[in-house]
């Protein structure tokens, strides 16, 4: 059986990560986007995360550049501009592919796992994936389901 604990990422400071980091924690996946009209939800995401932390929760954001080319900025701009627009404190990732041949593995894993309106493949900016303790995938939001949205199954799964 795959986990999220059997992938690895690179971070915006292009250092290997091993999500492996994160077991034991509920952690929300997301692919982000700078320039996208779903950009504002890194507000939500942040609330979320600075919410529930405490409690062994974790938002990660992979940013992708694969819509509409809403993500053209490099490792730097990213970070920045999601720090001073958003403050955003929770980990950032390089920016990753999500869909096709070079979908990075982690979203290779999570679109298998659970499949959206489009079948496996991600619809847009902002699809979040709910990975729970065990580091298996407990569901999927599209881009339009607002991070509050998402608290009571963040909750949920805190508690099981």
């Amino acid at each position: 059986m795959t986990t999220l604990s059997d992938f690895t990422a690179n971070t915006l400071a292009g250092q290997e990560q091993p999500l492996s980091a994160y077991d034991g924690k509920v952690v929300l996946v997301v692919n982000t986007a700078s320039e996208c009209g779903f950009t504002p939800q890194y507000q939500g995401l942040q609330e979320l995360h600075t919410k529930y932390a405490d409690d062994g929760f974790a938002v990660l954001g992979f940013p992708c550049n694969q819509f509409g080319g809403q993500e053209p900025g490099g490792a730097e701009e990213i970070g920045a501009f999601c720090e001073q627009n958003y403050g955003v404190t929770f980990p950032l990732f390089e920016k990753v592919d999500v869909n096709g041949d070079r979908a990075h593995p982690l979203f290779q894993w999570l679109r298998q796992e659970r499949s959206g309106l489009m079948g496996s493949a991600i619809k847009w900016n902002f699809t979040k994936f709910l990975v729970g303790r065990d580091g298996t995938v407990r569901k999927r939001y599209g881009s339009t389901t607002a991070p509050e949205k998402i608290a009571a199954d963040i909750e949920k799964a805190l508690t099981d």
